[in-house]
Formats: structure tokens, C-alpha cells, sequence
């Protein structure tokens, strides 16, 4: 990434991610109501956390109800000795890890039955000794052993527990992952311990969804930005390169950005049943209709033209739209970042995304350069027009 564009990116994330964070607080809520996992800008911290002395605790067991549809992140931390000792569950292609540091072992394992299908799963881990067990709906899925002459029998001092995130250095896993998880955990119950937990003060708790659909949920105040480097490039200048967005919304539906280059795929009025493209570079643009709802939307990129829905809507023999992807241009989907004036007049998109492609290839949201805090990366509404009205 060059000079300037690395201004633009400080920028970006000066005004999207550390601004809103000002004025924002931890404080301690009970473990065991609805937890909403998601709504964070810090990647590995706990969502939120607890410690107690080890003589408190006399059931080494938690179990909790948990549902995404989220393939990849943390739910449930563990450790002791401040972290020499450390245990870590979560997802892999929908699929549930443990992973496991003790004294001089490294341990991971994975299996069992795909837990990102949308439904409430009732899980429980347990200690039986040199056992870990972990059971779905009352079924054994992983059970791990495991036994070091350096560990000692006796366990003391206190005990730390963390949902959604980890307290140790992610160099420690043996096998990395990504850890942002949109999911909602409930009715938990976590050892025997009753004491609240403290939260991330950079965590924004939202409700949970009484019904989900897969999808990203964008409530009206976020937006979501790829370095275009970072995503699939050109196969053939024939076929250019395409994105392509499904769902229900209205508002501004992506925007792309460079340091002499502005492209917005917006709103007219947010009080009207129409959305538009606003066209050009950033000294001037132009508008037509597209439909309201529901919406399958295809944007080409070719050498010299924008193309939407098949539609030639903006040519330019002075810049060349290849080159520019490959060496990184800003991808928003979801709003205009900058104070330029589409930024200042276009409507922060709202609604459910329920697939974004990117030349064919299904885009993860937790990957992109900046997202912001209210954005559901993996789940909407199931009513998604409900939520609109």
C-alpha cells in the first residue's frame, strides 16, 4: 500500500473505530442471562470475564445454550496460573476445538457436529480428571486426555474464565483461528461460581435476535471496508472483476475510494422506495432508479467502466479500474467513509446483506480492514423487512 493510501486508511479508522470508542466504559453484568458475542472492535480480548480463587470452585463444569452461524471464532476461555495453564473452546468450519496448554503440552482437537446451523445448542464442559469432555444436547462430541510429569496435582491461586475471546497471547495456540464470533450464548452456568463479569469496554452489548437468518445485518449506523488488494483479484480483463450483493436494504450499498477516485452506489432520500447510483469521480455524479425490494445486484469492474446490472453507467479512459484494485482501493459496503460530500449526504445502509460475493467467492465480513462494532457479521433477522419498517 503506498503513502497516501495508507493516509486514507488512518483516517478511516481514526473516525470509524477509535472516535466512537471515546466516553465508553466497561462495567460487570450477570453470566448467566442472553449474551450477545458480537458488537466488539477488539479481536482476541474476552467479550467479557471473571476470576475467582481456585478453593471457591467445586465443580469443575459449565454449560450454557449457544447459537450462530458464524464457521470460524472463540466462545469459551479458560486458565489458571495467570495463563501458563490455559484451555480455549471454539468453532472451525462450524465444527467445535478445544485447544490446550499445560506445562510442556500443546493439545488440539477437533470434532463432532456442525453447531453453525442457526439453532440453540446446549453445551457442556467438564473436567473428569486428565479428561476434558465436551457434550452437545447431552451427547459426548470431544473428549481429550492429557498428562505432564511437570503439572502439578495440587491447583491454587485463581482461576480465569473469558467468553467469546482469550487472556493469552494468541502465539500460544497451537492452532490459530480467527476470533471474532457472532453468536449469543444464554442460561449459562459457569463452574459454581455466581459472582458478575466484567466487561470489555470496547464491547457494545446489543439484544439477541429472537429468530436469525444467515446474512449481515447492517442497523443504519455502520459500515464495512476491504483494501481491494486484500480480495480476489482479475482473472481475465474479459470478465473483469464482479461483486455481487443479495438481500433486502435501503441506503448506501457500496462505495469505492482512492485518492483521486470516488464512486458511490447509494440513496437518493432515505424516504423514498428507490435507491440510486451516484456516479463519478468526486467532482460531480449522476443518478437512476434501481428497485427497492428484495434486491440482487450485480456490480462489474473492467478495465475503463463501472457496470451495474448489466448497465454501462460510468467510463473513463484516464483511469485504469485493474490497476486500482490490485493495488488497493477502499471497498465499503454499508456507507462512504471520509468527509467528502457523498460521504456527508449518503444514508448508512440498513437491512440484511444475506450473501456478498466477490468474484464468486462468498466474502467473510470479520476479515475486512475495518467493521464497525453495530454490524452483525453472520446473522440477521429472520423478519429482515420487519426490521426496516
Amino acid at each position: 500500500m503506498n503513502y497516501l493510501k495508507e493516509v486514507v486508511v488512518v483516517l478511516l479508522l481514526v473516525q470509524y473505530l477509535i472516535l466512537p470508542a471515546r466516553g465508553v466504559s466497561g462495567g460487570q453484568i450477570s453470566g448467566r442471562g442472553v449474551i450477545n458475542l458480537a458488537h466488539r472492535q477488539t479481536a482476541w480480548t474476552p467479550v467479557i470475564q471473571t476470576r475467582a480463587n481456585l478453593s471457591e470452585v467445586r465443580s469443575i463444569r459449565s454449560f450454557f445454550e449457544f447459537r450462530t452461524f458464524d464457521p470460524e471464532g472463540a466462545i469459551f476461555y479458560g486458565d489458571t496460573k495467570e495463563g501458563k495453564d490455559w484451555f480455549v473452546l471454539s468453532l472451525r468450519n462450524g465444527i467445535p476445538e478445544m485447544q490446550i496448554g499445560k506445562a510442556d503440552i500443546l493439545v488440539s482437537i477437533k470434532g463432532g457436529r456442525r453447531l453453525n446451523d442457526g439453532a440453540w445448542h446446549l453445551l457442556e464442559l467438564r473436567s473428569e480428571g486428565k479428561f476434558v469432555v465436551l457434550e452437545v444436547n447431552n451427547e459426548e462430541e470431544l473428549v481429550v486426555g492429557l498428562h505432564s510429569e511437570l503439572t502439578e496435582d495440587e491447583l491454587t491461586g485463581k482461576i480465569r474464565l473469558g467468553l467469546g475471546g482469550m487472556l493469552v497471547d494468541k502465539q500460544k495456540l497451537f492452532n490459530p483461528f480467527h476470533p471474532d464470533m457472532d453468536a449469543c450464548i444464554r442460561g449459562g452456568h459457569w463452574l459454581n461460581l455466581s459472582s458478575l463479569w466484567d466487561t470489555d469496554p470496547m464491547w457494545e452489548p446489543q439484544p439477541c435476535f429472537s429468530e436469525i437468518k444467515r446474512g449481515s445485518y447492517f442497523p443504519g449506523t455502520g459500515m464495512v471496508t476491504f483494501n481491494t488488494s486484500d480480495l480476489p483479484g482479475l482473472k481475465t480483463e474479459e470478465a473483469g472483476i464482479t461483486v455481487k450483493i443479495f438481500g433486502s436494504w435501503t441506503g448506501a450499498t457500496l462505495s469505492l475510494q482512492s485518492t483521486d477516485f470516488e464512486y458511490v452506489l447509494g440513496e437518493l432520500d432515505r424516504h423514498t422506495d428507490v435507491k440510486a447510483v451516484q456516479l463519478g469521480s468526486k467532482e460531480g455524479s449522476e443518478t437512476t432508479a434501481l428497485p427497492r425490494e428484495p434486491a440482487a445486484l450485480t456490480f462489474n469492474i473492467l478495465k475503463h467502466l463501472l457496470v451495474v446490472n448489466g448497465k454501462p453507467e460510468h467510463e473513463t479512459e484516464s483511469l485504469d479500474f485493474f490497476s486500482m484494485w490490485k493495488n488497493g482501493m477502499l471497498l465499503t459496503f454499508g456507507g462512504v467513509p471520509g468527509e467528502s460530500e457523498a460521504a456527508k449526504s449518503s444514508h448508512r445502509l440498513r437491512g440484511c446483506l444475506e450473501k456478498i460475493l466477490v468474484q464468486d467467492q462468498v466474502i467473510d465480513l470479520d476479515q475486512a480492514l475495518y467493521k464497525h462494532s453495530t454490524v452483525s457479521s453472520h446473522s440477521c433477522p429472520k423478519e429482515a423487512m420487519n426490521e426496516l419498517s
